[in-house]
């Protein structure tokens, strides 16, 4: 599970909220992640497959201390992290249990996980926050996942803040939260999120130089003929 490096190159020149524009047009309207937040100002938009890892209600005879060390847990899971991936957790929007901490983080940043994207929370802010992880969740919490939650499995099927995610899905994040690209769209999302950045851009400048919006945004004719012209000339 890789990205060629020129995917993520030119994912990062995207924003996610042109990546949902362009998603809409394709009749999908539900992959933006509910409650991922950047959890530090200023993380930079991150691109990558998902991992995905999922939480179900807690039970009391499996969320115990002691499943940590089971050979199913989130730390057999990040131990089969591939280098590159965003790591997405199925919480249930749970607000009160942290997923992960400040030692777990730093063992994803030590396997060169991407970021961590979840509809959960997080615990030990301080020592997670220094480990440099880029994470988007609710929020944090300083009681351990089993608090409120059971561990139960990784790279299946997920449900993250209400969108579905399959292993492989592209993740995006940036300071409006993290979309989803299902993989099957890639290339499409590729072929016309760049050009709809350039649009938007070229929009901008217009707008500068005091151009009104009626037939500048969305386009008319006379505005697409304008756009070209600029387009062919660059």
């Amino acid at each position: 599970m890789s990205l060629n490096p020129s995917i993520i190159e030119t994912l990062k020149g995207v924003s996610t909220a042109t990546l949902t524009t362009v998603l809409l047009k394709k009749g999908l309207r539900n992959v933006w992640m509910r409650g991922s937040r950047p959890l530090k100002a200023g993380q930079e938009r991150v691109v990558g497959p998902a991992f995905t890892l999922r939480f179900v209600p807690a039970r009391e005879d499996l969320a115990t201390p002691e499943s940590w060390a089971s050979p199913i847990s989130t730390r057999a899971a990040i131990e089969d992290m591939p280098e590159g991936c965003i790591a997405v957790v199925d919480a249930m929007g749970v607000q009160d249990a942290g997923i992960f901490g400040d030692i777990l983080c730093a063992r994803m940043m030590k396997r060169k996980v991407a970021a961590l994207v979840s509809d959960g929370v997080v615990r030990d802010l301080e020592g997670v926050l220094a480990s440099g992880l880029p994470i988007w969740c609710y929020g944090m919490a300083a009681p351990p996942s089993v608090a409120g939650l059971t561990f139960v499995g990784w790279q299946q099927p997920i449900a993250c803040g209400g969108v579905a995610v399959f292993p492989g899905d592209i993740v995006v994040a940036d300071k409006d939260g993290a979309v989803l690209i299902p993989a099957a769209l890639l290339d499409t999302v590729l072929a016309e999120a760049p050009e709809q950045e350039r649009v938007e851009g070229w929009i901008m400048g217009e707008i500068d130089r005091g151009v009104p919006l009626p037939g500048l945004y969305p386009m008319n004719a006379e505005t697409k003929a304008r756009y070209q012209a600029w387009k062919d000339a660059q």
